[in-house]
C-alpha cells in the first residue's frame, strides 16, 4: 500500500501496482541501473524520464519480464518478478515505441490473431476484437492491410491488441514516437481513457509536454539513478527561477508595494515580479503584508519552470529527439 494526503490532511490509501527496490543492471562494465526505487499507485499514469541511455527501456524491458535484473526486487500486480514471471506476464501489455503489427494482416486479423494467442474461445475472441476496433475508430479500416494505415493508426492499432487480454498494467515506451500532433493528441486521450477505467499506466517519453499532461508523478532518471521523483508542480519548483507576477491598478499601489516587499517592477505594465515558488503559505503571507498596508492587487499570476528546465537542471542535458536501446 501506498499512503499519499488529500488535500484536507486525511490519509489516503492506495495499492501499489508496480513496487520496485534496489533494481540493478549492467552490461559488462557499464552500468545501467544502479539500485533505483519505484512505487506505482494503481490506476494511475507514472512517467520515467531521461536522457539517452539513462536506463528508462532497461526497465521496461525488466519489469515486464523480457530480460532479467542483476539484482534487486520488483512486484507487479502483485507478482513477485522473478519467482510469478508468468503471472505477471498475463496482467501485463506492452506497447514498444515500434510498432508490433503485422504490416501484411489486417487489422481485424491482426486482432483475431492476438485473441488467439491470449488464448479467447473464438466467438469471444472476435467480439473482442470488434469491440477494441470500434473503441480506437478503427472499424472503417479493419479490413485494410496494416501497410496501408497511417503511423497514427498503426499506433492505436498496436495498443488495441495490446488491450485483448485486458491487462492491468500498460507499459508505453515512447508510445507517440514519430506520430503528428493531432495523432499525439489523440493517443493522450486514449490514456486518459484507460486510466479512467482503473488501468495503471507506466510511461517513458521523450516529450516532456505529455509527461505533464497525463503523468500523475514523474521520476527523473539519469546514469541509473533516480535524481528526482514528484508530481509535475513538486518537480517544477525544485527549480528557481519561479515567481509571482503581481499586477496594480494604479502606480501608488505599485510603489507601495514595491517598498514592502521588492521584487522587479514594470512601471508601464504596472506590474511587480516577485520571487515565489507558488507556495501557498508563502502567498498568503505576500497577500497579507499587502494587504496590512492598504496594498490592493488587481491580479495575481505564479510563473513556474516548465519539465524542460527541469530536465535541464537535474541531468545537464537538454530534452533529446530519442532514447537508445537501454
Amino acid at each position: 500500500m501506498v499512503t499519499t494526503w488529500a488535500a484536507d490532511g486525511t490519509a489516503v490509501s492506495a495499492r501499489t501496482a508496480i513496487g520496485v527496490r534496489g533494481l540493478r543492471k549492467s552490461y559488462k562494465d557499464k552500468v545501467v541501473l544502479a539500485g533505483i526505487d519505484l512505487d506505482v499507485r494503481e490506476g494511475t499514469v507514472f512517467a520515467l524520464l531521461g536522457p539517452n541511455g539513462a536506463g528508462k527501456t532497461t526497465t521496461v524491458r525488466i519489469l515486464s519480464t523480457l530480460i532479467r535484473a542483476d539484482g534487486g526486487t520488483a512486484q507487479v500486480a502483485g507478482y513477485d518478478l522473478d519467482r510469478e514471471s508468468e503471472a505477471v506476464r498475463t496482467a501485463i501489455g506492452v506497447t514498444g515505441q515500434f510498432s508490433a503489427v503485422d504490416n501484411i494482416l489486417t487489422g481485424e486479423e491482426n486482432m483475431i490473431m492476438m485473441a488467439d494467442l491470449c488464448h479467447l474461445e473464438r466467438r469471444a475472441g472476435r467480439r473482442r476484437a470488434a469491440e477494441l476496433l470500434s473503441r480506437f475508430d478503427l472499424v472503417e479500416a479493419a479490413k485494410k492491410p496494416v501497410q496501408t494505415y497511417s503511423g497514427g493508426m498503426r499506433r492505436r492499432l498496436d495498443l488495441a491488441m495490446t488491450l485483448v487480454g485486458s491487462p492491468r498494467i500498460i507499459f508505453l515506451d515512447e508510445p507517440t514516437t514519430g506520430l503528428d500532433p493531432r495523432s499525439r493528441h489523440t493517443m493522450w486521450q486514449t490514456i486518459r481513457g484507460l486510466v479512467a477505467d482503473g488501468v495503471t499506466i507506466f510511461l517513458t517519453t521523450q516529450y516532456l509536454e505529455e509527461a505533464d499532461q497525463l503523468a500523475d508523478r514523474i521520476a527523473v532518471l539519469d546514469h541509473g539513478k533516480l535524481v528526482a521523483e514528484g508530481t509535475a508542480d513538486e518537480l517544477k519548483r525544485l527549480i528557481p527561477g519561479g515567481h509571482v507576477l503581481l499586477t496594480f491598478a494604479d502606480p501608488v499601489a505599485l510603489d507601495t508595494a514595491a517598498g514592502l516587499v521588492g521584487g522587479q517592477r514594470d512601471d508601464e505594465a504596472l506590474t511587480l515580479q516577485v520571487p515565489g515558488d507558488g507556495d501557498v503559505r508563502a502567498l498568503r503571507d505576500l497577500l497579507a503584508r499587502l494587504d496590512g498596508a492598504a496594498v490592493e492587487v488587481d491580479d495575481l499570476s505564479i510563473h513556474t519552470p516548465d519539465l524542460d528546465d527541469v530536465f535541464f537542471a537535474l541531468t545537464g542535458h537538454p530534452t533529446s529527439d530519442k532514447d537508445d536501446a537501454k
